[in-house]
């Protein structure tokens, strides 16, 4: 390790053009050559800024004003042209969609190294290391848009390790990742550390990093407020964590969630079914007058005679919020898109409880209101509050600013949803699917970019709803904010229905076996 911090930022300060606050005030901080850190904080405090300054996309991207001084590898960052930090700085974004430029896997892992003129057989080799590190060779050649959110992330990791930058920078990298993915995330990221690589991670999600970080910069109001080694991090007294607003950092404090649901289990009305012909086990143990009922859903995709969706039936209970879960690529998503009847290829009808009426995939549209994974596509309007309104069946200012409100989003009523973080954007997606008044409502990810106050305010949310009556589908890998908000779920494996159940005490500890796992150190 050397004595001179290969990342340095010294009394730096940036606030973002059209913007009054400053993301960042007087940030100090030092980061030696083969470091791990971590990151963390509420949303909103700097994070994504910060490692916008590392990467050099402030300020030659993001337009404001900068004082201070950011150098990374010996680079003044301020004066370095964009291209040249690109030769140092490798990072994966929080949504991987946004830096992506070609069509298939393979195009998009060499893109860089094209960039950079590396000769094609050195090309071709870095592409195969960082294939077999991430596991993703089965998906070199397949078109980038026919991946799963989590299939996405990885490649995106992948991609930016091809050309070997000395430096690495990870913004939420595992907000869409299932646990199996999450678990070879850290393992790739335990190999980087050990090729000497230099790692800043901002993320939420703590857990799976306990034994990697070797740094942790806790962040409030644009600076360093708190900095605690590994040891420290990993010894953190749980009243404490909370009272920092960090998520757990042991796998075992993730059932504590529970007391957020308050116990209210589904109470049966999805009943427990086994694993292998899970189909016809939950066929019938879920049938109630007080569920929805899911006829005969299957998908494709165009020109493909693989159906990658095929669940003959299942219940959703009414007025209760139930979590669809299983690996990246299960189907969650595309189950999702069914349920709602966004896309003419999806089969199968969608039977209202009480009534009995069968709700056809147009019908579907109106009745369900989808936050999307990424939530980027669904943000149209100048102004936060004009979100809320658009969602509205009828405009009511008063009720619009009620929800944010609600949702700790009133201060940004007025600023333009893109303008706001990961994690404030995704609030916002939220709270015009609150504002839409609409019996279903899909989460999908809802999650991604939170923090734990912000997690728990949207776990009580939704809870708040299955009171009012609304349904609830969220589709997540998050187990913490699962067994905070949903009363039940069900697991997706190859698009086909493996397992359902209540989440009551047995049910929680079943969920948070699933979703997390053994992370390499």
């Amino acid at each position: 390790m050397s004595d001179t911090g290969i990342i340095r930022c010294d009394n730096v300060s940036f606030t973002y053009a059209n913007v009054e606050t400053p993301s960042i005030t007087g940030f100090d901080c030092e980061i030696h050559a083969g470091q791990v850190v971590l990151l963390c904080g509420d949303s909103g405090c700097g994070k994504t800024t910060v490692t916008r300054l590392v990467n050099g996309l402030v300020p030659h991207y993001f337009e404001g004003t900068l004082t201070g001084r950011v150098s990374v590898d010996g680079l003044d960052v301020a004066s370095s042209e964009l291209a040249e930090l690109g030769k140092h700085v490798g990072t994966v974004f929080q949504n991987p969609k946004s830096q992506f430029f070609t069509l298939d896997v393979t195009g998009e892992m060499a893109f860089g190294c094209e960039n950079f003129t590396m000769p094609p057989d050195d090309i071709r080799a870095s592409i195969a290391r960082e294939a077999q590190r991430f596991d993703i060779e089965h998906l070199l050649g397949r078109p980038i848009d026919a991946l799963s959110g989590g299939q996405k992330q990885k490649v995106a990791c992948a991609s930016v390790c091809v050309p070997d930058p000395p430096i690495l920078v990870f913004d939420e990298p595992s907000s869409n990742l299932d646990a199996t993915a999450i678990g070879e995330l850290a393992r790739a990221i335990s190999l980087l550390k050990k090729h000497g690589k230099t790692i800043l991670i901002a993320e939420h999600r703590l857990y799976w990093l306990a034994n990697l970080v070797d740094q942790v910069m806790y962040m409030r109001d644009g600076q360093i407020v708190r900095t605690l080694s590994a040891d420290e991090f990993r010894s953190l007294p749980d009243h404490e964590r909370q009272a920092m607003g960090l998520r757990p950092v042991h796998v075992e404090d993730i059932e504590d969630f529970a007391s957020v649901r308050g116990g209210d289990s589904a109470n049966g009305e999805i009943a427990d079914g086994d694993t292998g012909d899970a189909t016809d086990a939950v066929h019938s143990n879920t049938d109630t007058a007080e569920a929805y009922q899911v006829e005969h859903f299957a998908y494709r995709y165009q020109h493909s005679r693989n159906v990658v969706l095929d669940i003959a039936h299942a219940a959703i209970a009414a007025g209760r919020a139930t979590a669809i879960t299983g690996l990246n690529g299960a189907g969650k998503s595309t189950f999702a898109r069914c349920l709602q009847g966004l896309d003419r290829r999806c089969r199968g009808t969608l039977i209202e409880p009480q009534t009995g009426r069968s709700l056809r995939r147009k019908q579907r549209l109106s009745s369900c209101f989808t936050v999307m994974q990424d939530v980027n596509c669904e943000l149209f309007c100048e102004s936060v509050l004009d979100e809320i309104v658009l969602a509205q069946p009828q405009e009511n200012k008063s009720v619009a600013l009620d929800v944010l409100r609600r949702l700790d989003l009133e201060a940004f009523a007025d600023r333009h949803p893109l303008s706001l973080s990961g994690g404030q954007k995704q609030r916002v997606a939220i709270a015009a699917a609150l504002a839409s008044e609409r019996p279903i409502i899909i989460l999908d990810e809802p999650t991604s970019g939170l923090d734990l106050r912000h997690m728990r305010q949207v776990a009580s949310m939704v809870r708040s709803l299955t009171h009012m009556g609304r349904t609830i589908v969220v589709v997540t890998h998050d187990p913490e904010f699962a067994i905070a908000a949903c009363d039940a779920n069900i697991t997706l494996e190859q698009g086909r229905l493996a397992e359902a159940y209540p989440l009551d005490a047995a049910g929680d500890q079943r969920l948070a076996a699933r979703l997390t796992a053994p992370v390499a150190a």
